[in-house]
């Protein structure tokens, strides 16, 4: 019995060396898979950032090239946007001045076609000679004229000698002379004196 407990150890002990050697190579396989998964895993990371990154630089690159250039492009565009501006401000300050020079002219036109239909012939009435009375003849003359005529010259003689009222200016303070003419009245109205000075000629 002794001869085959000894064998049995001995397959044993030959065992354990094999079954630890096995682990370890396990071990240091699993490991290395995982290594090698772990640098895929970084690689394929890498690869994903590497267009964004390209296509971030080149995004900067256009966009550096697009600011160079725009500038340039805009400050050759002010110029002729200015001139063209000029250019129609002037045309429309034309436009402008040919209008209202024509507006002007047809005004003008009209006004005198007016003034050449509207011309009143006087009436013979006023432009007969009449002669004044003797009161009247001291204030205008005792030459025969029209009713017209007289009503300027008395006029004259009321501005002159500062007749009429400073308040009221329809009326007229009447001096020794055209009291006699008025009727012996020392204040009359515009409308009241020609009916009385039209009574003094004939």
């Amino acid at each position: 019995m002794a001869p085959a407990k000894k064998s049995a150890r001995k397959k044993s002990a030959a065992r354990k060396p094999a079954a630890k050697k096995g682990a370890r190579k396990t071990a240091k396989k699993a490991a290395k898979k995982g290594a090698r998964k772990a640098a895929r895993r970084v690689a394929k990371k890498m690869a994903a950032r590497r267009p964004a990154k390209r296509a971030a630089k080149k995004g900067a690159r256009k966009a550096a090239k697009k600011a160079g250039r725009r500038p340039a492009k805009k400050a050759a565009r002010r110029p002729a946007k200015k001139a063209a501006r000029k250019k129609t401000a002037k045309k429309a300050a034309k436009k402008g001045a040919r209008k209202a020079a024509k507006k002007a002219s047809k005004k003008a036109a009209k006004k005198a076609k007016k003034k050449g239909a509207t011309k009143r012939k006087p009436n013979p009435a006023f432009m007969k000679a009449m002669k004044p009375s003797a009161s009247l003849a001291a204030v205008v003359g005792d030459a025969p004229m029209p009713r017209t005529e007289v009503t300027k010259k008395l006029w004259a003689y009321i501005k002159k000698n500062n007749l009429q009222d400073a308040k009221e200016r329809r009326m007229i303070n009447a001096d020794d002379k055209l009291k006699t003419v008025f009727g012996g009245k020392g204040r009359v109205s515009m409308f009241e004196m020609t009916k009385l000075v039209n009574k003094h000629l004939s």
